[in-house]
């Protein structure tokens, strides 16, 4: 395995600036890649569900990696290349490696639940490309469970380095472990961030970040660094919202808390529909008392 993992550490699955017309701000995108680094992130997931990429054309999904290699520079890109088949997904893994890129995330197959023999060769295809894969593992949209067992085989043949693990069951970061110990687990839901970080995950795919970077970063190195006393307390503070990273208004949520401190999230492409006025108020609240508590930067640009 390679000693260089560039997904390691704070990794902002980033939201994707729309205009008025729903078209792709990409100015926008390059300067919001530019200032979660500035912030302390260690690079971008452009191209994930928060990205908004199943509603993306080819040739803006393309676009939008080359802007923030652009913007940021291609070892801290790591670009989504889930598709419905494998050899879309491929083509996607080839792009971001032409374009600079040095690693991808990758769902396993997700238009049909499908099964071990499938996940293997949806995994050793997209393998081919050359570049480091990262699994994601999403059991609860895709309906295909990256079990440890799974994973470990995965690694074992060489497709995979890394799994962003998004079950929220905390106890497989031990199980993963000991069947696959050279793979690095990385945090893959906000509101467990501090439990997967004591079991030893090596980085954080993150939401949140995108609205409220400074704070976010902090909260992890504390974390994986062992201060739990300072870990504890942000984690408290920044839960009322990192917990709306796993739920299906998490796009519209983490774009509303973007707006509310200053940064532009804004609106997003159907089929994702407005917060009901419950949401809003409940995340504008929480938004608030985290700028209040100076977690956040408002207004800034």
């Amino acid at each position: 395995m390679t000693d260089h993992r560039p997904w390691r550490g704070v990794l902002v699955a980033t939201a994707l600036p729309l205009d008025d017309d729903l078209r792709v701000d990409y100015d926008r995108y390059a300067e919001h890649c530019a200032w979660l680094v500035e912030n302390g992130c260690d690079g971008v997931v452009p191209n994930g569900s928060l990205g908004e990429y199943q509603v993306l054309t080819p040739e803006e999904r393309a676009k939008v990696v080359e802007t923030a290699v652009a913007a940021i520079g291609g070892s801290r890109v790591m670009p989504g290349v889930a598709a419905y088949g494998s050899a879309e997904s491929r083509r996607w893994a080839e792009q971001a490696r032409e374009a600079g890129c040095e690693s991808v995330m990758l769902l396993p197959p997700n238009a049909y639940r499908a099964d071990e023999r499938s996940v293997l060769s949806h995994y050793a295809e997209v393998a081919e490309a050359g570049i480091p894969v990262v699994a994601y593992n999403n059991p609860i949209d895709t309906k295909v469970d990256l079990v440890p067992e799974l994973l470990a085989k995965l690694h074992r043949e060489g497709y995979i380095h890394a799994v962003k693990e998004f079950s929220g069951d905390v106890r497989r970061a031990y199980r993963i472990a000991e069947l696959a110990p050279e793979l690095d687990l990385l945090i893959g839901a906000d509101d467990v961030l501090l439990e997967l970080a004591i079991a030893g995950a090596k980085g954080w795919v993150a939401g949140y970040p995108n609205a409220l970077p400074k704070a976010c970063v902090e909260l992890h190195r504390a974390a994986v660094g062992g201060d739990l006393g300072t870990a504890k307390k942000l984690y408290e503070q920044l839960h009322p919202l990192l917990r709306w990273d796993s739920q299906v208004e998490f796009v519209q949520a983490i774009k509303l808390s973007m707006d509310i401190v200053g940064r532009h999230g804004g609106r997003c492409r159907p089929p994702r529909v407005p917060l009901l006025p419950e949401q809003e108020a409940t995340i504008r609240a929480a938004t608030e008392k985290a700028v209040a508590e100076g977690l956040a930067q408002p207004h800034s640009r």
